[in-house]
């Protein structure tokens, strides 16, 4: 039952100097202190960290200055409160957030007071890149399954396309795509290997792959409105490629 919660976090309150009640209203913990009892400070109860707790401290964030989050702390420590994504979403709500272990000891996993967490650079400019190059608009929003047409993959399968009928050398592949070295240099599928001295071929495994994105090729190699090297990211948004 979430009351067995109930003393451990009073006591944790109650060492911050707050006089605290239990049920106020329909706050599950609700503390004042002698000194300044316009600061009202909530806590909600849950026996694990999920979005209903997360819902109810927006619902309370109405009445009170001071929100924190209190639930039992997984066995494994495998729990959400193990989730950064969970954590930095408290943060952003400037939400408290207490575990609770099995003996009762209490311990702050986020402060109400912590600040913001910092935007990631590297992945934002990452994310612009690969937006910026990828041809058209391959991929519907929303799939997990399926491998992602991300802008190295159009690139490698424009070299594949135009290797399809006979083997090439990378300076005849310039005029499709101006980064060629760095794709049949990487070689990240398997697609590609060397046949000779300067000329590359496709494998038995980038034929299936051309058979398998043929339609995806085509519009690769029909459309010189963008050359191909311009959408080559080496490594793509996420760290697919």
């Amino acid at each position: 039952m979430e009351t067995s919660l109930y003393e451990p976090v009073k006591r944790f309150l109650e060492q911050l100097g707050y006089t605290v009640k239990g049920e106020v209203g329909n706050c599950d913990i609700v503390g004042l202190r002698e000194d300044d009892p316009a600061v009202v400070v909530i806590c909600e109860l849950k026996l694990a960290f999920n979005l209903e707790l997360i819902l109810q401290g927006v619902d309370r964030a109405t009445m009170g200055d001071e929100i924190w989050l209190a639930a039992q702390l997984s066995t494994r420590g495998k729990g959400r409160e193990s989730d950064p994504r969970y954590r930095n979403l408290c943060r952003r709500l400037g939400f408290g957030l207490l575990g609770v272990s099995a003996s009762g000891r209490v311990d702050i996993l986020v402060s109400p007071t912590a600040p913001m967490p910092r935007k990631d650079t590297r992945r934002r400019s990452r994310l612009v890149a690969e937006h910026t190059r990828r041809q058209g608009d391959p991929v519907a929003g929303g799939g997990t399954r399926k491998p992602i047409m991300t802008a190295y993959r159009q690139q490698a399968l424009a070299c594949a396309a135009a290797m399809a009928s006979s083997p090439q050398r990378p300076r005849d592949l310039k005029h499709a795509c101006p980064d060629v070295q760095k794709i049949l240099r990487r070689n990240v599928y398997g697609w590609f290997e060397r046949s000779e001295r300067g000329v590359y071929t496709l494998t038995e495994i980038g034929r299936n792959a051309l058979a398998t994105w043929l339609p995806a090729a085509s519009t690769l190699t029909a459309s010189e409105s963008e050359p191909a090297g311009q959408a080559l990211t080496g490594e793509t948004a996420g760290g697919r490629a």
